[in-house]
């Protein structure tokens, strides 16, 4: 029997990550719901009020715009949720992208960074894209979210182009990931709990707290709620070939991250009793367009591939075996030799007739239209090798 440290760290990390986010993400989605459905209070100095049913129990909750009063004995604190869930986000960072650069973040055709300068960059765009963020919503601009919101989209849209130039596509979509969470955890710990405080200490000093400190609180925290679903989206990419091997995945990105924005904008015009039926129109526009793109792009062979020939000839397992051996066994073997896994990825085996044939179709996929495998090509395939595993696999996987 053996034991992976790694593997395990790694499983465990993410399962954590995968609970503080729920929890974070279910808070945030309950508090704005909470805050679209409050009605004036009928009695009481709150500024507004909901009922609702859960669990066989009935709840009554009231929202203070400033602070209540008095203040009450028991209060509780929404911020550990959103630590723990980037904590656990930016170790699985480190476990999986920067203890091991050279195979998930490292694209040799794209760039020759080293491993300390690539995970150097990644570090730096997380704490730029925090500055720019925070520096954004203090200045002048900052007032008017549909304007911070734009202009906090070109920024992500742009870091990333630029990723996506120097690291391979997963890397770079899921440091786009962490910029976002980045900003969002920002939000939490720079604004939102140390206004929280402010307002608390002003009541316990018997002061009139500053309304300022719950708007600028109010508003990053609606920021937070439309940037979980792009988010979201990020942390699933990996399963998902078509998106971050698209010729362009960061105009995927762009394009799908737009849709979650806009599938959120809908659900919260509907927690508020708004017409819906524009927003519903541009979500369902925003999706069409989205799904269009990539399907499209996917059809668009690179010039090297239009070049081949159309009648070459059926390629046999003995022509591929050696690309196999040279480009995939490191990794796709029952024992790899890439020192990044312990066991082949997904359970992909390609170092038999009849292990390479079963999974032909997943091969085809990733090495040969999408070109994501091998990853970063760090091995150096070629597109003559790419189509002779495609006319191998077009043939029926003849031996």
């Amino acid at each position: 029997m053996t034991f992976d440290l790694l593997e395990w760290l790694n499983l465990a990390v993410r399962w954590f990550h995968l609970t503080a986010g729920i929890a974070w993400i279910g808070s945030s989605f309950y508090f704005v719901w909470l805050d679209n459905h409050l009605v004036p209070p009928k009695q009481g100095d709150a500024s507004g009020e909901v009922w609702s049913v859960h669990g066989g129990g009935f709840y009554h909750k009231q929202k203070y715009q400033v602070a209540p009063a008095h203040m009450p004995e028991d209060l509780h604190w929404f911020k550990w949720e959103a630590y723990t869930t980037w904590i656990t986000g930016f170790s699985l960072l480190v476990l999986v992208y920067y203890v091991g650069a050279s195979s998930f973040l490292l694209d040799p055709a794209k760039s020759s960074l080293t491993a300390s300068d690539a995970i150097m960059l990644g570090l730096v765009s997380l704490a730029g894209g925090w500055g720019f963020y925070d520096v954004l919503c203090r200045s002048p601009l900052g007032k008017d979210n549909r304007v911070v919101g734009v202009v906090w989209f070109a920024f992500l849209m742009f870091a990333a182009w630029f990723l996506n130039s120097v690291f391979n596509a997963r890397g770079a979509y899921l440091h786009v990931g962490a910029i976002m969470g980045t900003a969002m955890v920002g939000n939490v710990f720079f604004v939102i709990i140390p206004n929280q405080r402010k307002v608390v200490a002003a009541l316990m000093a018997g002061r009139e707290p500053d309304p300022a400190l719950g708007k600028a609180a109010k508003q990053r925290s609606l920021h937070n709620n439309y940037m979980t679903l792009p988010v979201l989206f990020i942390m699933i990419s990996h399963h998902y070939a078509m998106t971050y091997g698209a010729a362009r995945p960061w105009l995927v990105l762009a394009l799908i991250g737009l849709t979650g924005v806009a599938v959120r904008h809908v659900f919260n015009l509907r927690h508020r009793g708004a017409p819906t039926g524009r927003a519903m129109l541009v979500a369902g526009a925003m999706a069409l367009v989205m799904v269009t793109y990539v399907s499209a792009e996917k059809l668009t062979l690179p010039a090297e591939a239009k070049a081949a020939a159309p009648d070459a000839a059926p390629a046999s397992y003995a022509s591929v075996q050696p690309i196999f051996a040279r480009h995939c066994l490191a990794c796709h073997a029952e024992h790899p030799s890439n020192a990044a896994f312990t066991a082949p990825p997904l359970g992909v085996e390609l170092d038999s007739y009849e292990r390479a044939r079963i999974y032909a179709p997943r091969v085809k996929k990733v090495a040969v239209d999408s070109e994501i495998m091998p990853l970063g090509n760090t091995t150096g395939i070629t597109r003559e090798e790419r189509d002779t595993i495609g006319r191998w696999i077009a043939a029926g996987t003849p031996q």
